[in-house]
């Protein structure tokens, strides 16, 4: 029988003004250190964007959500954050900005299988 492992996870958002607080759900990042864990995944709804401002830049949303999977992969064309750990990953990843991507606190579970964890929170979430 698998044994359940902590994880740590949070929402990615995009915030298209900042000085309203208005935000939509825009990715998932879940990590589990003891199954060497890390995955993101992200999604842009355009309409829901453009509806909280029209004259958002979809194209530059686009590029830096496409950016946090990569960098959660560890993939060498993501820039020296994604040549860290997987933990430093993870903690750069999920520290708190000011920006238009802007990422929930961190919350902690147990999950046997993590990867079913990121299509559960994905589905959930970011109706994936």
């Amino acid at each position: 029988m698998p044994t359940p492992n902590s994880f740590d996870y949070a929402i990615v958002r995009v915030v298209p003004r900042v000085e309203r607080a208005e935000f939509i759900n825009a990715g998932i990042i879940v990590f589990c250190l003891q199954q060497r864990f890390l995955e993101a995944r992200v999604q842009v709804d355009e309409a829901r964007l453009r509806a909280l401002w029209p004259q958002i830049d979809l194209d530059l949303v686009r590029q830096h959500l496409e950016a946090i999977p990569r960098i959660a992969a560890g993939d060498p064309t993501a820039g020296p954050i994604a040549r860290l750990s997987q933990r430093e990953r993870f903690h750069w990843l999920v520290s708190p900005r000011s920006t238009i991507i802007q990422v929930s606190p961190v919350h902690s579970g147990l999950c046997e299988t993590p990867g079913d964890l990121v299509a559960q929170l994905s589905q959930r979430l970011l109706d994936l």
